[in-house]
């Protein structure tokens, strides 16, 4: 007789087949069978308890980003399920691949508001690539497989299994198939050879190119081919928030971030630019600005595995639908070398402008309280470029964006499109763990870190190595920005009470630093990083201070304010 066992350990050994050796979760009482067939696997499987669901999946985030494998959540039923949408829509909106494991009553409860009942399925339809109910333990390896299959491949994304307790308890022959692919869902197109003639043609031709480059370029591990790509045809580029740390610093013809408070090159020529070649980029509001007024000289090339986003807001006038690395591999062979030290020299005014205008202000100031840019610039150099950068939403995140010193891929973890103030506690301690050998840095606003600052429970019990870095300015900084800048100094809501960090940290175990002025910043580094152990640096900043430059809402790209008072066209 075949030997039979529960739905709930087979889950456990396809997570094995799949190569999965973390989990996050949380346990409650209709993912129990899970847990108890957890208990004869933890020698193989690492589970990480948060202290919130919204963490686990913000936690298996920063664990995917980092490692380029699916992350892993389980959760129980009802409000297990629902506190796991937010990070849902995250992964969704920034392309992260990530497994979420649900909980369910058993199948003749279905429909019947039982106890921790929730529509799980109909309320996650819209929000992730695939998901499925798993109703016979029978199904169990095949959804598995399904489910990895489907979030990593092509453009990644979220899926959810909802596992009710009949699949959890009923029993079945383990038999495990990965899955290869999937009828009617080609997750790898690539162009025809037309195609990248044409766009290639483009490439030789144009005069002033811009190269624009997001997260695909990481997801398909297209760093090497995307600096081939730019050393043959001489291309100036820059990146999204997303695309960070694909290029290190320094590399020949990157100039830095793109969008609403990018770099000053990047986004004047941008606009300037008689080729613009956008490769694994979606062209989000905050990198166009005014859609109307963006690139308006150029051609456009547009590189992205997925053809929904190709022209969908930019109009394009050649489309290459495919993975990023192998199209700009097809590409180097087709291109000519070129030499555009001219156009690339043009880019010097700007830099020196925004240097002297912005940047040397914010990183060396000579006076006054603490400036968030010198913080981010001081700690990231602390750590020769090297360090694993996460940050949470809002003036922390964009000043990170902009000062961080990255050398190697996959070093700036951050929440995109959605926005998720709360991302980052979580998302550094996945990112610690997918990563045990780097070191990890967490900037963090004071309104963001109350929204998942139990997850200091999680760093104590795991024994996480994060270093947080919080940017304390008393206000919700970004918030606070755009009501001076936009309505009038009508400070509402924003002006934030904050708890003693200091008792909050010790209570958790956490070393606890704090710092007033800029003279007590390299002990305090010295002292932040002379161990692996986990520890919150609080730095009390300028309280008033904006990040700039600022491209304002309904501005064109390259429509900056530089200061609050002095915009770029004043020096052109």
């Amino acid at each position: 007789m075949e030997n039979k066992i529960k739905g709930s350990e087979a889950f456990w050994k396809a997570l094995i087949e799949e190569g999965v050796d973390t989990v996050f979760g949380y346990p409650g009482g209709q993912i129990m069978h899970v847990y108890d067939s957890l208990y004869s696997y933890t020698d193989r499987i690492r589970h990480v308890l948060v202290r919130h669901e919204q963490g686990a999946v913000h936690a298996a985030q920063g664990y995917a980003r980092v490692s380029g494998r699916p992350g892993v959540v389980i959760v129980t039923s009802g409000p297990g399920a629902t506190n796991v949408v937010t990070g849902l829509v995250d992964a969704m909106t920034d392309s992260t691949p990530i497994v979420v494991v649900t909980g369910q009553v058993a199948n003749a409860a279905l429909g019947t508001d039982a106890f921790q009942e929730a529509d799980v399925t109909g309320m996650t339809g819209p929000i992730t690539k695939w998901n499925y109910q798993i109703r016979r333990p029978e199904d169990v390896a095949w959804a598995v497989a399904r489910a990895f299959y489907i979030a990593s491949s092509g453009r990644p994304g979220p899926v959810v299994l909802d596992f009710t307790k009949d699949a959890q308890v009923g029993l079945v022959g383990f038999n495990y198939e990965k899955c290869s692919g999937i009828r009617s869902y080609h997750p790898a197109p690539f162009p025809s050879e037309d195609e990248l003639d044409a766009a290639a043609a483009m490439i030789d031709a144009s005069r002033k190119p811009f190269v624009v480059f997001g997260q695909g370029v990481t997801i398909s591990h297209a760093e090497e081919a995307l600096s081939e790509f730019l050393l043959k045809g001489d291309l100036p580029s820059g990146a999204t928030m997303l695309g960070l740390s694909a290029l290190p610093d320094g590399f020949p013809g990157y100039e830095g971030m793109i969008g609403m408070h990018g770099h000053l090159a990047a986004n004047v020529k941008t606009c300037e630019c008689d080729l613009l070649v956008a490769v694994g980029m979606r062209f989000d509001d905050r990198v166009t600005g005014a859609v109307d007024k963006y690139a308006p000289n150029a051609k456009v090339i547009h590189i992205d595995i997925d053809r929904a986003e190709i022209g969908k807001i930019i109009p394009v006038d050649a489309g290459l639908c495919g993975d990023a690395a192998g199209v700009l591999r097809a590409l180097i062979g087709r291109i000519g070398k070129r030499d555009r030290r001219e156009w690339k020299e043009s880019f010097a005014k700007c830099r020196e402008i925004e240097e002297k205008t912005v940047i040397e202000p914010e990183v060396h100031p000579q006076e006054g309280p603490l400036r968030m840019g010198e913080v981010v610039d001081a700690v990231t150099a602390r750590c020769g470029g090297k360090a694993v950068v996460v940050t949470d939403v809002g003036q922390n995140q964009l000043m990170a964006a902009r000062y961080s010193r990255l050398s190697q891929s996959r070093s700036f973890i951050s929440s995109g499109g959605l926005g998720t103030m709360g991302f980052g506690i979580p998302a550094a301690i996945g990112a610690a763990i997918a990563a045990p050998e780097r070191t990890v840095c967490l900037f963090v606003g004071d309104g963001g870190i109350q929204m998942t600052i139990q997850e200091f429970g999680t760093i104590m019990q795991e024994g996480t190595g994060v270093k947080m870095i919080l940017l304390n300015n008393n206000w919700l900084g970004n918030v606070r920005q755009w009501q001076e800048l936009f309505f009038g100094r009508r400070y509402s809501a924003t002006r934030m009470l904050n708890p003693s960090y200091e008792d909050i940290a010790r209570a958790y175990g956490i070393r606890y630093i704090a710092i007033e002025d800029r003279e007590s910043l390299p002990a305090a580094l010295e002292e932040m990083f002379r161990d692996a152990a986990p520890c919150l640096m609080d730095v009390h900043v300028m309280e008033e201070a904006n990040v700039l430059p600022m491209v304002p809402p309904g501005q064109a790209i390259d429509r900056m304010m530089l200061t609050e008072r002095k915009w770029y066209e004043n020096n052109d």
